[in-house]
């Protein structure tokens, strides 16, 4: 099953897509991420957003998207505009009809370490261990991304992931 994790943001928008099969390991098939330019108006950012967004669900063709849930900081204008890229990524596993699962930062790092405060260089050793990459993935934002993907076939692989569906517009259970 191809899963591809995203990490939502509005200027940097992380994306990792994962290969896992049932008993076996899973690896990593791509990852990176997509930008906008930082001085273009929110609007024209969305729409280049949804635009390389597209493309990406087109070149990976993924089964299952796993969306990292969103963690509100001090700034709230920041937060509403990633909230907003957020909607932008929804929109576009939405239109490929795909199952979306999502997580908190919590979640993915207690999936991947067994402890919800780890730190980002343990988050990234960890998705380099499990996918079996030479170096930590980058930028940070693919390696988040990665990490969700990896949170959602852990918990395939215990059963436990229809707790964390947020849609699944095909109707249809994943089978393995």
């Amino acid at each position: 099953m191809k899963i591809l994790g995203i990490d939502p943001g509005i200027g940097i928008c992380g994306f990792g897509l994962i290969d896992y099969v049932a008993g076996k390991n899973m690896k990593a098939l791509d990852f990176g991420a997509v930008t906008t330019k930082v001085d273009a108006p929110l609007p024209s950012r969305l729409l280049e957003l949804y635009e390389s967004l597209t493309e990406v669900f087109e070149q990976t063709k993924p089964e299952v998207v796993a969306v990292e849930k969103l963690f509100f900081s001090k700034n709230i204008t920041t937060g509403i505009a990633v909230a907003e890229a957020r909607g932008i990524v929804l929109l576009v596993a939405e239109q490929n009809r795909l199952p979306v699962y999502e997580y908190t930062p919590n979640e993915i790092k207690k999936a991947l370490t067994g402890y919800g405060a780890a730190t980002k260089s343990q988050m990234q050793e960890m998705v380099k261990m499990e996918l079996g990459l030479n170096v930590k993935p980058k930028p940070d934002d693919a390696a988040d991304a990665l990490a969700a993907a990896v949170t959602c076939a852990f918990l395939y692989r215990t059963g436990k992931n229809d707790e964390y569906k947020f849609s699944n517009t095909k109707g249809d259970k994943i089978k393995l």
